[in-house]
């Protein structure tokens, strides 16, 4: 691996590790949250929001800028800790989590909150948001590009079939989706409550272009994104195959994560668990 792309990759988990303390840290102030899926998901908003897409604070309502979907809308501490990272509003904010009148709720609100393109969390919207976003850039003549991140449970939602053709049948190559694949869901493992197998081939069958990564690996990722852009005449979605709970040693895996805070002797081990 050239020293450079290694350089590349350490800063990338390096700045994963950091992020994933902030979003332990604000569940556990707030008294609650979804630490599972943020933990899973942060990786791919990493190699997003630092190495791929063309938004910063400094334009952030450019009509120019690439957009980005969080559908699976409750991971949001995980997207709150990159905006603020990256100076979109104060990391003060941060303490306030899911508090009254603060700007960062349980779910993204795009009226409260810089950085944020469509207020989601009513699982299944957001592949539909993300077409619209997508088909007005081909109207715009935009190079601009559209994400778009569902959680493995919310392909349970009928929408987001509708839109999975809507994308094929519009040719959609601007916009790339990641499916957070780890697995679990609020009720229990997504294959005990309503298996979306064989994954591969049913995005396929729909018209995608499909690549499966490891989620957490940084190298795989950018390389999928790149793959993605290259691909002409249809939508990409990259399977990432992620750990609920990553980064923690209790909340790996572990479905009573989904949606619950840390208590302070949990807290203080979690922070641990991410230094080594």
């Amino acid at each position: 691996m050239p020293a450079i792309l290694a350089a590349v990759l350490e800063e990338l988990r390096v700045k994963a590790r950091d992020l994933r303390k902030d979003i332990i840290t604000m569940i556990y102030k707030a008294g609650s949250g979804h630490p599972g899926g943020s933990l899973s998901v942060i990786d791919i908003l990493v190699v997003l929001y630092y190495k791929v897409m063309n938004i910063n604070s400094g334009n952030y309502l450019d009509p120019q800028r690439d957009r980005l979907v969080l559908s699976k809308g409750h991971a949001c501490p995980a997207l709150y800790a990159v905006l603020a990272d990256k100076g979109f509003f104060s990391r003060t904010f941060l303490d306030t989590l899911r508090k009254i009148d603060s700007p960062l709720q349980g779910h993204p609100d795009m009226l409260k909150t810089p950085g944020i393109e469509i207020s989601t969390g009513s699982l299944g919207q957001g592949l539909s948001a993300a077409n619209g976003m997508a088909l007005a850039a081909r109207l715009d003549n935009s190079k601009r590009r559209t994400y778009v991140i569902l959680g493995d449970g919310e392909l349970q939602e009928g929408q987001i079939w509708e839109a999975a053709m809507s994308s094929a049948h519009y040719r959609l190559d601007n916009l790339t989706a990641f499916l957070d694949y780890n697995g679990l869901q609020i009720d229990g493992w997504t294959r005990d409550v309503k298996s979306t197998d064989p994954i591969v081939d049913k995005w396929r069958s729909f018209g995608w272009h499909v690549l499966e990564v490891d989620g957490h690996d940084y190298a795989s990722l950018l390389e999928a994104v790149g793959r993605a852009h290259a691909y002409k005449g249809a939508p990409t979605m990259i399977i990432a195959h992620t750990v609920k709970g990553k980064g923690v040693s209790f909340m790996e895996n572990q479905i009573d994560w989904h949606g619950q805070a840390p208590n302070k002797e949990q807290y203080e081990i979690a922070l641990a668990d991410l230094e080594k």
